[in-house]
Formats: C-alpha cells, structure tokens, sequence
C-alpha cells in the first residue's frame, strides 16, 4: 500500500528561526528579531521530518504589508493605519510575485534565498505549501515584480463606478478612505508617534477585505485589506457562467475544458497566473485563505489549471460553513478542507470537560462521504494554543485528543509549530491579546526556542515535561504515516460499549482502524485525574469482518510498547481488559 497518511507541519517562518527573547510589546525587528529562510537548516529540517511530518505549510511566506522600513531595496513604506501590528499581518499581501523582506538575510536575494529553502525542504524528503489570499489584498497593494504579461491589481479598473466585471475592487466612489475609530485602548503601533495617523489617502476608497462597503471600516473589520472582486455584482448576481449540472462529478480536466473560451473576470486570470507562477517555483501546494469568501466557480478554474499542469499538487481550503464542504470539494476542486466546525470544535468541548464523546461519532456519520478530505488539527495560527488559559490549561489534555483526531480519519493531520513542546502563547506581542502566537508582530515564541537552542535544534533547553510531550508527537505521527491501517477500514466500537460496557463513559472514546493483515484498536482517556478500568466489548459483526475464531489474541500498545493485553473470544463474545490511566490512549495491535 503506498498511499500513506499526510502530516502537516504549519511554520509560521518568520518565529521560528528567532533566537531573541526580548519580547517588548509592539517591539521593532532590532528589538525583538525575526527568524530567516536559513534558519531552516538542513539539521532543523531533518529533526521535523524525523517528528513524522511530510508536508510544511509555511505560513508569511509572500511579501505582505509591514512597519520596517525597507526603502533602499526599492520597497515602499506602509502606513501605520493600515498595517495590524508591526511586522504585518501575512494575509495583507503586497506583491504576490515576491517574498517577505523579513525573512532574507539578504533582501535584494530574497526570491533566491526562498528558492534554496523549496530545494533543502525537497531534499529532506518533505512538500512545500505556501498560502494563497484569494479574497482580498494589502489596502496599498503594489506589483514591483510583476512578470512582464502581467498587469497589476486595480491598474485597469474604471474607478468611477462600484462595480464592473473587470474591475480588480469595488469602489465607495466619491469618497475617500478614513482609518477605523481606534478603541478598546487600542493605537497602532501602540500609540507611538501617532502624529501621522489617520492621514492615509486612498480616493476613492475600496471595499475592505471581510467585505464591508464603508469608507471606513470599523475596527474590527480587516482594514488593512481591500476586497477583490471575482465578478459577484454588489446584489449578489453573478457576472460570469455557472457549471452545468452534474460537474460534481467530473473531473479537473472536464473543468479545466469547461472554461475554455469562456469570459471571465480578469480576477480569474491574475490568481491563476499567481499560482502558477509559484508551482514553477517549485511549490507543492496552496493553502487558500478564507475560501469560501469567493464564488465556488473560480475555484473550479483555478484548480482545474492548477491541476493540469501539476496534477498531485495539494489543495487545501480554510472554508467554515459546512453546507458549502461537498460543493467546494466536488465543484471547486479542493482536494481538502480544515474540519474545523464539526470535528474540532467538537474536541475543543470534550477538552474543556463540557463536551461529550458521545459526538465524535456524529460527527463521524456527517462526514462519512467526504472523511478524506476533512484536514484534522488542534492548533493553527487563527486557533487558541492548547495550554493557553482560554483553552485546556495543559498542553498534556491535549493528548487523548490528538490520538483521536490524527488516527480517526484517512485525512491529512496538521500539527502547529510549538504544539509539540506545549507553547502557551502568553506574550502581550502588540496587536491582539495572547492565547494564539501573534501572526502580527517580532516576538519570540519561548518553548519553541527552547527546542531549537541556539539554532541546534536538538531540544537541549527543554524541561522534562516538553521533551515528553515532544516524544508523544514524535512517536504518535510517526506511526501515523507508517501504518497501513490509517488509509483503511474504520469502525465505530463507542456506541457499542457505551450501551453494554460498565465503567465505559462519555469521557472514553474508541475505535477500530484495520487493513489488510494489521488490525489496531485505539482507546483514549479524556479525564486529567481519574483512571478507566473496563472490559472493552467488540462487536460481533467486527470479529466476522476480522475473520477471527473462538480463542485468545495478543494485542501490544504500539504507542510506547508497554501495555499487553489479550482479546478473548468466547460464544461470539470478545473482550479487552482494558486500564486506562487519565489522559492516556492505547494503540492495540493483534497479533494474528
């Protein structure tokens, strides 16, 4: 079987190479430091495949909007009103044909020196994904790097009117854009040199990325962006074909065909030429930012190009509404999706201790058709960190959880920088509160830095507890992409020993992965402080599946090898005892 489970490592570049633990709130690249493309050495590279990871999805990578000046390389300043932070948010993207300046040592061979890190990942043995930002663009957007067929956003629009077909915004015409009401103590920059703002000029102003149509946005809009218009007119009818019914079933190349001599939106044509600019670069795939904030149609055409011209390139969407899940992966093209309203929200809960497991398999039987294609995590950038206050308050309670969410699904497993070593987030880095590590500002991320130890990255300033927690990531993923199991069978056991097992409750969870010859049986133990002692049952239709006859199994942890147990069969009837101490899970393989 050579179809194997996908580990995402979810970087974000710019923190992780950062040695400087200053942490000044709203402090400068001097004050703070940044991490570099060659920070990722050919030793950290190798110690993240070694955690079980096959793909990084580094996160900052395009040139976006920020404070630090970098005019003498030919970069234009940005204003304060509209940059978040002071290191910029990652999805105000500047020029999508270039690199952030922050990350090279030597920014007038940034693209050079992203190349080299595409060529050392590669050579590590892992795939390069980066984000691509459909919907919206930094507010002071400028192409410097444009290839030479290409135009730049907005060049051609008729700024007269709020909307046409080609045009790259819409327009608030005759009006000029006003920076937000800052409040809730918040000033950019925090409240340094505030004699220039609120003096950006932008006539006429645009509609701001999360779609509002102010000239100006509130402050919880995303002000530093501008929206990009795919031809959706300001009433919601649509300026380009739709697909014809039944291309839920087709493939990319009856897609790709479809659009052949077709008008659509110059839009269109800008991202694809975008993404195809960076597979040359030898990108392995995108993670598209807020996806479904455009027509499902674009996504059909972009991916259908995308795919003809590098068919196993990966394909992942942030997309929240679960009515749009089959028509993005069916019509758009996506190869996945973060399950992120059904599946993690719902182990959030059970983490917190109000939530059931009982709902695990709910979940289960929604996603049935589509499981493939649901990406399962437990951090990302946008996500609270699991030992943060707001969240578990131990990055330990996450463990059971990760067991369930990386082996439940033949979908791809995420994994998000520091989650591996128990990062809190706890720095105040400037713009936005602590619980997620700041995407907006220079700070340093301190369990991390403790793991990479002065850019040896040997874990040698860990404490005991981290260099367990990273041994339980390490031994987890890397039998997650070495099991056949996990692009097998699955089958549900919860029910079953819910309604006929003493001791088994709504804060055990289990189930069955098999294929071929190895058969695992997966227990975890949600409690922090309390012990599981129970005969676990499996189903007689399960034993017939197996094929297994009257007699005892050995079944062996394959965790940590330390736990033996036998499975008896008896008149049809199978039992596990089973001990479950809090917060530990059992890998159960059959020895046939």
């Amino acid at each position: 079987m050579n179809n194997r489970k996908a580990v995402i490592y979810h970087v974000f570049t710019r923190l992780f190479g950062n040695t400087n633990t200053t942490n000044k709130p709203w402090g400068t690249i001097e004050e703070n430091g940044v991490g570099k493309f060659n920070d990722f050495t050919d030793k950290a590279l190798k110690e993240i495949k070694n955690l079980g990871i096959t793909h990084i999805w580094y996160t900052g990578v395009l040139h976006h909007a920020m404070i630090t000046d970098y005019t003498k390389y030919g970069i234009s300043n940005d204003h304060p009103d509209i940059v978040k932070g002071r290191a910029g948010s990652p999805y105000a993207v500047k020029d999508y044909y270039q690199v952030d300046p922050d990350l090279a040592v030597d920014p007038s061979k940034r693209m050079e020196e992203f190349e080299q890190l595409i060529e050392r990942t590669h050579k590590a043995g892992m795939k390069v994904l980066i984000d691509i930002v459909p919907n919206h663009v930094a507010r002071k957007y400028e192409g410097l790097n444009n290839p030479e067929e290409v135009s730049d956003f907005g060049s051609n629009d008729d700024k007269d009117v709020v909307y046409a077909k080609n045009n790259n915004f819409y327009y608030v015409t005759d009006e000029k854009f006003k920076a937000p009401e800052w409040r809730d103590g918040y000033l950019p920059l925090g409240g340094e040199d505030i004699s220039n703002f609120g003096d950006f000029e932008e006539f006429p102003a645009k509609w701001t990325g999360n779609g509002s149509r102010l000239a100006q946005p509130d402050y919880y809009d995303w002000y530093e962006t501008v929206k990009i218009n795919y031809g959706v007119c300001p009433d919601g009818s649509k300026d380009f074909d739709g697909l014809p019914e039944g291309f839920d079933k087709k493939g990319f190349k009856e897609h790709f065909t479809f659009w052949q001599n077709k008008e659509i939106p110059d839009s269109w044509n800008k991202f694809r030429d975008i993404a195809l600019f960076w597979l040359d670069k030898g990108v392995d795939g995108f993670r598209y930012d807020m996806a479904e904030m455009v027509p499902v149609e674009f996504w059909s055409y972009m991916n259908s190009s995308i795919k003809m011209k590098k068919s196993d390139t990966f394909l992942l969407a942030e997309v929240y509404n679960p009515d749009l899940y089959r028509p993005f992966i069916h019509l758009g093209k996506m190869d996945y999706l973060y399950d992120k309203v059904a599946f993690y929200d719902s182990l959030k809960h059970i983490i917190k201790g109000y939530g059931w497991t009982d709902h695990i398999t709910v979940v289960q039987d929604e996603m049935t058709d589509i499981e493939h294609q649901m990406l399962h995590f437990l951090e990302n950038h946008d996500e609270q960190r699991l030992p943060c206050d707001d969240f578990a308050e131990s990055a330990k309670k996450g463990m059971p959880a990760m067991v369930v969410s990386a082996l439940i699904n033949t979908s791809p497993t995420l994994i998000y920088f520091g989650q591996e070593v128990g990062e809190p987030a706890v720095e105040k880095a400037g713009f936005g509160s602590p619980t997620r590590t700041s995407i907006f500002d220079y700070i340093g991320v301190p369990n991390h830095q403790r793991w990479v130890n002065n850019k040896q990255f040997d874990g040698g300033q860990l404490s005991d507890e981290e260099k367990k927690l990273r041994d339980f990531y390490k031994r987890l993923l890397n039998f997650t992409t070495n099991s056949d199991a996990f692009m097998g069978h699955y089958y549900d056991i919860h029910r079953f020993n819910r309604e006929h097992t003493e001791n088994y409750n709504y804060r055990v969870f289990s189930f069955v992965r098999w294929y071929s010859e190895e058969k695992l049986i997966i227990i975890s133990n949600f409690d922090e402080d309390k012990e599981y002692a129970f005969e676990l049952k499996i189903p007689e239709g399960l034993i017939s599946e197996w094929g297994l006859k009257e007699g005892k199994y050995n079944l062996k942890d394959q965790l940590y090898g330390k736990v033996t147990t036998i499975l008896k069969i008896v008149n049809n009837l199978a039992n596990i005892n089973v001990k479950l101490e809090p917060l530990e899970s059992l890998i159960l393989r059959l020895d046939n």
